[in-house]
This record gives structure tokens, C-alpha cells and sequence, in this order.
């Protein structure tokens, strides 16, 4: 887990990085009723806004809310880094799949000119990016990108003065 705010902020854009693409490719699938080349194509190109809103999300507004229930009602700063990991972690999911979901149907409405459906699609989508999400999180992204990041920047690393 990130040790200061340097590495907070090279984590989440490792994440939600990850976390985006995923989804974006999921979320397209379901759209367009099976994967295709096509789907790749639209995922990537709506990739780099959606990566940057969830950037934004996460930083600013989940990221805090998320670790203070987690840590108020779910661990102490004595749990076992694996509680606190999957405590934290569920905690992210939940209001990044609604804020994320709402982005989605959000974009789907621009992009098609019909914003009547956009209630229906932003709370149909809300399971359906949930049964993926968490999971997606918890099994594969997490782990993932925790391995990747300490690889890269072991502890201590990011504020370490450069050598004379």
C-alpha cells in the first residue's frame, strides 16, 4: 500500500488505469452483444476521458470516504495489512461503480442524442458493473497492481533524495 502522498497518486493512476480498461471493455461488450475488434476500438478511444474522470473521482472525493468508513467501521490501524487491503478495497468499489456507471450512461447519451434513458441505463448498469468490478478488484487488479507498484518503487523509494 502507498506510504505518502507520491506514491497515493502513482498507485491510483495505476489502478484506475487498469480498473478503466477493464471495465470499458466489459461495458462495451455488453453494449454491443459480444467481443469484437470493434469493441477494442471503442474502448480505447473512450479510454483516455474516462481514465482521467476516474482519476479525478478517486482522488478527490472516494478515495478519502472510502478509507474513512473502512477504518471507522471496518478495521483499525492494528488490523492485518490483508483486512485492511480488502476493506479498502470493497470500500473503492462501491461508489466508483456508481460515480463510473453514471459516467456510462452518461457518455452513451451524448454519443446516441436520447437522454430520456439516461436514469434507466445509469441504474441498470450498477449491478452489472458491480458483479464485475469487485471481483475484477479484489482477485486480479489489486494484487496486480500492488506487485507492480512495489516492484517498481520499493518502500521508501519515491521520497529518497537523488544521489550527489
Amino acid at each position: 500500500m502507498p506510504q505518502n502522498k507520491r506514491e497515493s497518486l502513482i498507485y491510483t493512476v495505476l489502478m484506475c488505469c487498469l480498473m478503466v480498461f477493464w471495465m470499458s471493455m466489459y461495458n462495451v461488450t455488453l453494449h454491443m452483444g459480444g467481443f469484437s475488434l470493434e469493441v477494442l476500438k471503442e474502448g480505447w478511444l473512450g479510454f483516455p476521458i474516462a481514465c482521467i474522470f476516474a482519476m479525478c473521482a478517486d482522488w478527490f472525493l472516494v478515495s478519502g470516504l472510502a478509507k474513512g468508513f473502512a477504518f471507522r467501521f471496518l478495521v483499525t490501524p492494528e488490523s492485518s495489512s490483508l483486512r485492511k487491503v480488502i476493506s479498502i478495497s470493497c470500500c473503492m468499489v462501491v461508489p466508483m461503480v456508481v460515480i463510473m456507471s453514471f459516467y456510462g450512461s452518461l457518455e452513451g447519451c451524448v454519443r446516441s442524442g436520447q437522454w430520456g434513458g439516461l436514469l434507466y441505463g445509469w441504474l441498470t448498469n450498477i449491478p452489472k458493473n458491480f458483479i464485475m468490478a469487485l471481483p475484477f478488484q479484489l482477485i486480479i487488479a489489486g494484487p496486480l497492481v500492488r506487485r507492480i507498484f512495489r516492484a517498481a518503487f520499493p518502500e521508501g523509494c519515491v521520497l529518497a533524495k537523488p544521489m550527489a
